[in-house]
């Protein structure tokens, strides 16, 4: 008997017994609302969780004084983040929140007053404001020598002044104090100023222009070409023109975009300075050693005898040790005495041996020989 062939199902048909094919399900969508706020959360709670851990740390330390200078915790913390940070926040703001951070933390341990050349939202509030963030106790005062008084009469235990801008040179002032009063250099901020035309009226309305003599100067090509009309007034600071400008129709500032949000101007041209890489370096005095960090500056004040050769034989020290002089500014003696005092700035810290070997060979040659600090060089501040 023959046997019944069976017929199997093809793929392509159905049977009973194949399962019912399931609807697609669509991905589930997160409220974005919802996720920032779980975001925010989770910042605040790291971020109070690395203040504790900073506080703690810098209990640690045996000399408190190192709680507000510790160059080389700056310079490693600043590097790590910039490895962290794939963008696109810009590292300048990222640091920005991570100083306030240390800043509160050294606070909690520290309390800090500082006197800075005021107003409020000058360049000098703003190199303050990038050294120790806003809770530091920050002071204003109205001269350079007031901030040296400050800190000589323990007023403050730091100050905060202008020495150089890259435009206009040394700033007279300051390096004058120094030759007043014994107070150290114990690090340095170095600012990008960028000057801006700030005014309440129309370009065309504007008739007066307020600032400081420096910002003039470091703007006076531009004024030249565009404001040929407008007067020229020299006034203490960036911060008090702005404040002539809020108050006076017709009248203008030139000053930094900060003081525009403060004094509510508008910014009638930007960038106006005439170089491109305007930097003021600023100095931070007070009574504090800084270790070695192997990137650091030297400033000294020399007095030698007044005599042809004296300064070559002098300068020769920093050749013989390989020692690069960045810069040397002469002062005239007070009084009677004929001859010069000489501002130097080198790199290198007094600890290094060679930076030993050739203070000890100037030491030799000089009338008068005062090291004014060893303090890390900074990178520039936009």
């Amino acid at each position: 008997m023959a046997k019944k062939k069976t017929t199997r199902p093809s793929s392509s048909t159905p049977t009973k017994k194949a399962a019912k094919a399931k609807p697609a399900t669509k991905p589930r969508r997160v409220n974005p609302a919802v996720r920032l706020k779980s975001i925010d959360k989770e910042i605040v709670k790291l971020l109070n969780e690395r203040l504790k851990l900073t506080i703690g740390e810098l209990e640690q330390l045996t000399d408190r004084r190192e709680v507000w200078f510790d160059p080389q915790l700056e310079r490693e913390l600043w590097e790590q983040l910039a490895s962290y940070n794939k963008g696109p926040i810009d590292q300048e703001v990222l640091k920005s929140i991570f100083r306030e951070v240390l800043s509160s933390a050294r606070e909690q341990v520290k309390e800090v007053r500082v006197a800075y050349l005021g107003p409020q939202f000058s360049f000098t509030h703003l190199a303050a404001l990038e050294k120790f963030g806003k809770t530091a106790d920050l002071i204003p005062v109205n001269s350079i020598a007031a901030v040296f008084e400050e800190v000589n009469k323990g007023h403050a235990e730091f100050g905060i002044v202008p020495i150089e801008n890259s435009t206009d040179g040394r700033i007279v002032d300051t390096l004058d104090m120094f030759t007043r009063l014994p107070l150290r250099i114990c690090g340095e901020v170095q600012i990008a100023v960028h000057h801006n035309l700030l005014s309440r009226s129309p370009r065309s309305e504007i008739t007066e222009i307020y600032s400081k003599p420096q910002a003039l100067s470091q703007c006076r090509d531009w004024l030249a070409r565009n404001m040929p009309n407008a007067q020229l007034h020299d006034v203490t600071s960036t911060s008090t023109a702005a404040a002539l400008a809020q108050s006076k129709p017709g009248a203008a500032a030139i000053a930094s975009r900060q003081a525009a949000v403060q004094y509510g101007l508008d910014i009638v041209a930007d960038s106006i300075e005439d170089n491109a890489y305007n930097v003021t370096r600023f100095a931070i005095i007070g009574d504090q050693d800084t270790k070695p960090t192997k990137r650091d500056r030297t400033a000294l004040l020399l007095q030698i005898p007044h005599s042809p050769g004296s300064l070559t034989d002098a300068l020769n020290a920093f050749k013989t040790n390989k020692i690069n002089l960045t810069w040397i500014e002469s002062f005239p003696l007070r009084g009677p005495e004929t001859g010069y005092l000489f501002f130097l700035d080198f790199e290198g810290h007094s600890k290094d041996p060679k930076i030993k070997k050739a203070l000890t060979s100037l030491e030799k040659k000089a009338v008068r020989l005062e090291v004014l600090g060893s303090y890390p060089r900074t990178d520039i501040a936009d």
